[in-house]
């Protein structure tokens, strides 16, 4: 596992069970900031998380909802989960799906994929919008692979409720559950709300693994962390999470699939593929989005 070095404010080195403790940076989108976790200056990716964006709460004003234009991914899984809020996902494959909270939409975009976001059915009233936007990495054997889409809606995921511990199982077998969500590597993502006392232990059985707060203040190995932070376990080791006050947290993690890289919406494990993309988007290859007739241009 990769360490950040002390001068760096956004990664620090811990012993122990903690392997990193990532600080994400604000990034501006035009009406509203995230938190992005990952990638990280010293850490790209945990298991085959390599994009983590933490979204809101932001509040927008009749007709002023997110308006993302069609663009292009390839080699990733894009998964979005709304706590509050509502977007309207179109792609190339001619879907059209409103997502909503606890649902899960699930993107493979293999070979190349294009969609939109855009605000839902709330676009003309005052709205609310707060979730994650996270990217899997996909094995190299299905990189290449066709383009898919599946929508999982909230009531189809498992869950528990345990003391002062509930939890969401959004995909991968943990907690005694499985998630029907299909991933292309073994893929843990939950949603774990703590109330103030409650202690949650991490599975083992991950070769890779991380707890984000969303919310509330958590301690692990008698060390605190606040909203906004993001604790890598160290390999094999068993963190057993406390929650000092009512908490939000997402526990990632998942197989490790060697180096990739990351390019605006593009991930690949050679840079050569992520330049044929490039070229491909540049020059009108990648299939459009059905009713949109807008677009993203290639960054400079």
């Amino acid at each position: 596992m990769s360490f950040h070095d002390a001068s760096d404010p956004h990664c620090q080195r811990q012993a122990g069970g903690i392997s990193l403790v990532i600080e994400p940076k604000e990034k501006d989108l035009g009406g509203f900031s995230v938190r992005r976790v990952l990638p990280s200056p010293r850490r790209r990716m945990v298991g085959p998380f390599i994009f983590f964006d933490h979204m809101g709460p932001a509040t927008f004003e009749p007709g002023d909802g997110i308006q993302v234009r069609p663009h292009p991914h390839i080699g990733l899984a894009t998964v979005t989960y709304l706590f509050e809020g509502e977007i309207m996902h179109r792609d190339s494959l001619g879907y059209e799906q409103a997502i909503r909270p606890g649902a899960v939409n699930l993107m493979h975009a293999g070979r190349g994929i294009v969609h939109s976001e855009r605000a839902g059915a709330d676009l003309n009233e005052r709205s609310r919008l707060h979730g994650i936007q996270s990217w899997m990495a996909l094995p190299e054997a299905l990189a290449e692979s066709e383009p898919a889409f599946t929508h999982i809606p909230a009531s189809d995921l498992p869950s528990l409720v345990n003391g002062g511990t509930s939890i969401t199982l959004i995909t991968g077998s943990a907690f005694g559950m499985r998630s029907p969500v299909p991933v292309s590597a073994e893929t843990l993502y939950a949603d774990c709300r703590l109330n103030a006392g409650a202690e949650l232990a991490l599975p083992i059985d991950i070769d890779e693994m991380a707890v984000y707060v969303v919310s509330g203040d958590i301690d692990i190995e008698a060390s605190h962390f606040g909203a906004g932070t993001m604790v890598v376990a160290s390999d094999e080791q068993a963190l057993v999470v406390r929650a000092v006050t009512d908490s939000h947290l997402m526990v990632i993690g998942g197989e490790t699939l060697g180096k990739r890289h990351i390019w605006w919406n593009f991930v690949a494990s050679s840079r050569e593929r992520i330049e044929q993309a490039k070229v491909d988007w540049r020059n009108g290859n990648f299939a459009s989005v059905p009713g949109e007739t807008e677009w993203i241009p290639l960054p400079e």
